[in-house]
């Protein structure tokens, strides 16, 4: 068998591992044999075998004599005789083993297909040959046109040169006998080279092109299956497979060879099971065979009248209800058999780690991020200090300044306005005596109960000077003692309109 590594061109040059013979298998080519005998000694008083098995392109072997008693070994290039002339081949298989592969063939010693080797072959004889074989495509090319301008129902699958290349052999595949005379005219006109046409069938000719079955692997033909039997249907039906000629068929077209393999154990299987048109009675009716399962021992059958429902049955229970018919005793129904049937449970696959999903990495995540929401804390304790997100820390670093104040009622009230009503830093109150007052009297009623929410002053504009601090103080001291506050602004109709700063007292103007 080839190395699995290595394919042939067109020209049959080995590709892949290259090894040009030296790869584990012995050999890079077709139909290779294994020599289990190359290390066994030969009795005493009997000669070696004087017959080599010789390769030439796609697998066509012949054998020969080694009438010089030339020192040949496997994988040497040799010049045998040819009709006409002689032709150029690698040495396949030497030794004791060439009796088993005759006798295998069919072929006796003293036959006269057996010719004699020339010699080995010179430097000279390899030019030649390898130019030879370059000139194979573009033959089989113009071979091809040839055929269709004579408009011949045949098919031209390849061409060998000899090694001499004075000769070239032409394969061809056609259905019905092919008048060719014509055509061996024009192919000797074309090529000045004697021709040989050769019909092969069309397992030979994919056998000879090689290529790849549906299984995976080379074609069996191209690499080791030499015998090449008729493949019937009958095959497939034993089998119990769907006669499907596109499933069946190869790559030749017709019945794959594979299918005889497996033929011997299936006909051994089948003698134990009943003949499908056996027919069972029961009391519901007569029951016909459907299918059957060889290697599991279940046949399926249906009623002849019902057809809906299929009824699934052992073997030993089938051979049950025929013996009991044959003793004319009628059963009651296969509604009953079936029933019996226990079925087990197969073990599915347990991952020690944890049964996990083979598709769990198909599904990409989603890279979508929740914002995080800043809750406000609802009890928060008087010496302990809510806590602030990190994008807001900035923003409430100074409503946590006048919180503080507040709780702990040791540092003074100030009134902080928004950053836009701002007042300028050289700006100062008009009466500072009059703050201080306010904080005392403020400190003398307890700062430590907590104060109640004021209403939040409107926004004044930029320009217009506060209200006095004095003013403030006396709203404040008549609202402890209980009195109700008189407010100090003035009732104007139009509120909107821009008030008019207040006139300044020429005393103090003086003053200053």
């Amino acid at each position: 068998m080839s190395c699995n590594s290595c394919s042939s061109d067109i020209n049959s040059v080995p590709k892949g591992c290259k090894s040009n013979g030296s790869c584990g298998t012995g050999d890079c080519e077709k139909l290779s044999v294994f020599d289990w005998l190359a290390n066994m000694a030969l009795p005493a008083g009997q000669e070696p075998m004087n017959i080599v098995e010789v390769r030439f392109k796609n697998g066509r072997k012949h054998f020969y004599k080694n009438v010089d008693n030339l020192q040949i070994s496997i994988g040497d290039v040799v010049a045998v005789e040819g009709n006409p002339g002689h032709d150029i081949g690698t040495v396949s298989l030497v030794g004791e083993l060439i009796k088993v592969q005759m006798k295998r063939k069919g072929i006796a010693v003293d036959s006269e297909e057996v010719k004699k080797i020339y010699r080995k072959a010179t430097q000279k004889d390899i030019d030649i040959w390898n130019a030879a074989r370059d000139k194979e495509y573009d033959t089989q090319y113009k071979g091809r046109e040839i055929l269709g301008k004579l408009g011949l129902k045949m098919k031209l699958s390849d061409v060998e040169y000899q090694g001499d290349g004075n000769k070239a052999t032409f394969y061809y595949t056609a259905d019905d006998r092919v008048d060719f005379r014509q055509l061996i005219r024009d192919f000797a006109s074309t090529f000045n080279i004697r021709i040989e046409m050769k019909q092969v069938g069309l397992r030979q000719e994919a056998a000879r092109l090689g290529g790849v079955g549906s299984c995976g692997r080379e074609l069996c033909c191209s690499t080791w299956l030499t015998d090449l039997r008729k493949v019937n249907t009958t095959a497939a039906r034993y089998q119990q497979l769907s006669l499907n000629p596109q499933k069946l068929a190869g790559q030749c077209g017709k019945l794959k060879c594979c299918l005889n393999y497996e033929l011997d154990t299936y006909v051994d299987a089948l003698k134990q099971f009943p003949k499908q048109d056996t027919v069972l009675k029961t009391k519901e009716g007569d029951a016909v065979f459907v299918k059957m399962d060889i290697f599991k021992g279940l046949l399926w059958y249906t009623y002849r009248e019902n057809r809906a429902k299929w009824y699934k049955l052992t073997l030993e229970q089938v051979q049950e209800i025929i013996s009991a018919n044959k003793n004319k005793e009628v059963v009651a129904s296969l509604e009953d058999y079936e029933s019996e049937i226990i079925e087990v449970e197969k073990k599915e696959f347990e991952d020690l780690v944890g049964q996990d999903s083979l598709t769990r990495f198909d599904v990409p995540k989603s890279r979508k991020k929740r914002k995080s929401r800043s809750k406000k804390p609802q009890n928060v304790d008087s010496n302990q200090q809510p806590k602030v997100p990190k994008n807001q820390g900035h923003k409430n670093q100074k409503q946590q300044q006048n919180q503080d104040q507040q709780n702990q009622g040791q540092k003074a009230q100030v009134k902080q306005k928004p950053n836009f009503n701002k007042k300028p830093a050289n700006q100062k109150p008009a009466d500072q005596n009059a703050v201080n007052q306010n904080t005392t009297n403020q400190n003398a009623d307890g700062l430590n109960s907590p104060r109640p929410k004021k209403k939040r002053q409107p926004i004044r504009k930029k320009g217009i000077n506060p209200q006095p601090q004095k003013a403030q103080q006396n709203v404040e001291n008549k609202a402890a003692d209980g009195q109700k506050p008189v407010s100090n602004k003035p009732k104007n109709k139009n509120r909107n309109k821009k008030r008019r700063p207040p006139k300044k007292d020429t005393n103090n103007s003086e003053n200053a």
